[in-house]
């Protein structure tokens, strides 16, 4: 897999992705219904490569599995971005927002080695 260069960003592939859609005029059936379907659909591919696995083969997958799941990942990020963007979304500064709400449902010193739902502390 590549790794990630300076001029990468989030931006960018929207911006790619938007001309990807525009060039194929598929924005007509890209609203945020029926991208969040798709997204939903991508996201069950995604989880069928782990399914059945145990929790220690599912974090040592085999370069062509890796592979199959970074191509499923990319598909949810696609989809992802395009609803973001359909909608206006600024979906980095939404992830810091939805951080820091987290870390007031989620102290540290409370919830340490703990998984249970915010309700449930």
């Amino acid at each position: 897999m590549s790794k990630l260069t300076p001029t990468d960003s989030l931006e960018q592939l929207r911006v790619r992705l938007s001309q990807f859609a525009h060039e194929r005029d598929w924005d007509q059936f890209h609203s945020p219904k029926n991208l969040s379907m798709a997204l939903i659909g991508e996201a069950a591919e995604l989880v069928e490569h782990f399914q059945w696995l145990t929790e220690a083969q599912s974090a040592d997958l085999s370069a062509d599995k890796l592979t199959a799941v970074s191509h499923e990942l990319a598909d949810v990020l696609i989809y992802l971005i395009r609803i973001s963007d359909q909608l206006g979304v600024d979906v980095i500064q939404a992830s810091w927002d939805k951080i820091a709400i987290n870390e007031t449902r989620y102290p540290a010193e409370q919830v340490k080695g703990d998984a249970r739902r915010a309700e449930e502390y």
